[in-house]
This record gives C-alpha cells, structure tokens and sequence, in this order.
C-alpha cells in the first residue's frame, strides 16, 4: 500500500479530479481527457514533491509511470475488442500510479465493491423523480452502457483513503 504520507498528499487532488469524472461520465457518458491529464499530472508534481521529501521512494514514482503503461496498452486491447470505453481505459491508466505498491488481491476486492455499489446507487438515483427531474440531461439514464467513471473514481479514492489508516 502507498505511504499514508503520500496518500495524504494525493488525496485531495485525486478526491477532485474524481468527483469531476464521476460527474462527466454520468452527465455525458465520457471521461475528458483533460480529467486524465490532470491525474497524470498530479502523479508527475505531488509524485516528485513526494521524492523530494522522501514521503515515496524515486523507484517507486518511475514504476508508477511503467504501470500506467501496461494499463493503458490493457485499456486499449480491451477497448478494442469493446471490453471497455476509452475513457475508462484512458483514466484507468492515469489512476494506476497510484497503485504500484498495493496488494492486488485488496484493489480488485475494492474495485468489485465500488462497481457494484457505483452500480446499485446509480440505478436507484435514476428511480427517484426529484433527483431525476433535476439531472433530466444526464446521458447516463437513458444509455445502454454504465458509467464506469464512478467505480474508477470510487476506487481510486477509496484506496487512497485506505491508506491512511495508520495515521489514525
């Protein structure tokens, strides 16, 4: 797992660039690409602040740039072969930095509970007429697909927030 130290300092930007993909992919069914630059970035200046203060080792900041290759070269097979959306590939390879010293077994078991309930609190906002009525223009409703922004970014925040459970 990463550091609590750097969990904290990627916490808040990651918490915002989230809820920002969370609401585009629910709103437009499609994750910006600015949204996956900016977790890019955020990896590249709090990841180098992070060595600097030596909060996370320099091989692990390199190997983080090395996974978000593998999973992008994953997202876009997959993509290919319709498995997933571009723009969940694109954001999931930008969020897997932050995961390259978490136990496997923990980010699948939380990526499975954050789809299922990414998944669950989706269907039921969409059966409540206020919240329906107020988020009439949301693509997400009417779509065939799912928003997997929301358990990307579900997940993505939740490990961070993981982490941090030495400090208390």
């Amino acid at each position: 797992m990463i550091s609590p130290f750097a969990a904290l300092a990627l916490l808040p930007f990651a918490t915002a660039i989230g809820i920002w993909v969370s609401w585009s992919d629910m709103k437009f069914m499609k994750i910006p690409n600015y949204a996956v630059l900016a977790m890019l970035l955020v990896w590249l200046v709090v990841g180098l602040i992070a060595v600097l203060f030596q909060i996370l080792p320099f091989q692990l900041w390199l190997w983080g740039w090395a996974l978000a290759a593998a999973v992008l070269l994953a997202g876009f097979v997959l993509n290919a072969g319709g498995a997933v959306g571009a723009g969940d590939a694109k954001f999931a390879a930008a969020m897997a930095p932050v995961f390259i010293h978490a136990d496997i077994r923990f980010v699948l078991g939380l990526y499975a509970a954050c789809l299922l309930g990414a998944f669950a609190a989706h269907r039921l906002a969409r059966l409540i007429p206020p919240f329906r009525r107020a988020t009439a223009d949301w693509a997400s409703w009417t779509h065939a697909d799912f928003p997997m922004g929301l358990a990307l970014s579900g997940t993505l925040i939740f490990y961070l927030l993981a982490a941090l459970r030495p400090l208390f």
